[in-house]
């Protein structure tokens, strides 16, 4: 495909674009940077933040929890979802625990640091899966015993979560497409191998990370500005001429 000579940020999307409509299977990679424009802070800082400050995990809990439902997916979580939907992407994989991906309604995610749909009862065992149980005023207690029902972040005490490198591994694999956006790749290495030699590497974040020597194309611009061009291009790219110009020509 060639590319005319113009605005050079224009010319990335219409290599995304192009990149995209030739895919039959993408993978994308999130880190923090998907979420931020949801008005929210990462687990990760926050962690850090309480930690520094000595509180105990229910502190901790009820202080995430509460900045978890104020905010929301970002336009970035939709444009995923709506690639998704469309069958170009197989799935995601992020090492975020905010369940956004889940909330903008992606189907296929593999949060390979857990997340706050995996939990269990700190007394019994007893697992409770997915986020909604958290939306509530107090911290959620198990129905059989009234143990603490704590997410994997806090009793697994932050190790990975097979499942989600499982599916990591199995879907980089087949990837002929990798999206990059917003991740500095922490826990790469235990999928990253796995990717196929001749995919198409794309890396979305306005910093530099160490991403930039492997990709295919590094786009300097935030994940919501970049998607929302695409949308556009795409759109542009697939809409067909009026005819009722023709008609009146002609008629």
């Amino acid at each position: 495909m060639r590319f005319s000579i113009g605005d050079q940020s224009e010319d990335k999307i219409a290599r995304l674009a192009d990149y995209i409509d030739r895919s039959h299977a993408m993978v994308a990679i999130t880190g923090a940077g998907i979420s931020l424009s949801g008005g929210g802070v990462t687990y990760g800082q926050l962690s850090r933040s309480i930690r520094s400050g000595g509180f105990g995990s229910d502190r901790f809990l009820r202080s995430y929890v509460k900045t978890m439902h104020r905010y929301h997916p970002s336009p970035s979580h939709y444009a995923l979802r709506e690639l998704e939907e469309e069958g170009k992407l197989i799935g995601i994989i992020t090492t975020n625990e905010d369940c956004m991906h889940t909330m903008a309604g992606s189907k296929n995610v593999a949060e390979i640091q857990g997340g706050f749909q995996i939990n269990r009862c700190s007394k019994c065992g007893r697992h409770y899966d997915g986020y909604e149980i958290w939306d509530q005023e107090d911290l959620p207690k198990c129905e059989s015993c009234g143990g603490r029902i704590l997410p994997w972040e806090l009793y697994s005490h932050i190790s990975l979560w097979d499942e989600g490198v499982k599916k990591a591994q199995d879907w980089i694999s087949k990837a002929d497409l990798l999206l990059v956006i917003g991740t500095n790749g922490y826990y790469g290495n235990v999928y990253w191998s796995y990717r196929r030699r001749d995919a198409v590497i794309v890396q979305i974040n306005p910093g530099r990370t160490g991403f930039d020597s492997v990709a295919d194309l590094n786009i300097r611009e935030p994940c919501d500005d970049v998607f929302q061009k695409l949308k556009a291009r795409r759109h542009e790219a697939t809409e067909v001429p009026g005819t009722d110009e023709r008609r009146g020509e002609n008629g």
